[in-house]
């Protein structure tokens, strides 16, 4: 199943350079043809923590037997 815009998406990896882990979620904001996907992350009281432009495999679906969990961001120095 491929993504669509406005999709919840989990991250498959560390992006320490956004400040973001393996398993956060983010919104898929922009679709990029062939394969470009924009996602914003943001924080528990809605701001904006990174938008990145991803690839699928970067990402997959919220499943059914996920649970969601809040963590306190750790900015890089």
């Amino acid at each position: 199943m491929g993504f669509k815009a406005l999709d919840t998406v989990v991250l498959n990896k560390d992006l320490p350079e956004f400040g973001l882990k393996k398993g956060d979620l983010g919104a898929i904001v922009e679709v990029y043809k062939p394969d470009g996907l924009e996602v914003e992350f943001v924080t528990g009281a809605g701001k904006t923590q990174a938008l990145v432009t991803l690839k699928p495999r970067d990402l997959r679906h919220v499943g059914d037997t996920d649970l969601i969990a809040v963590r306190p961001l750790r900015r890089s120095a």
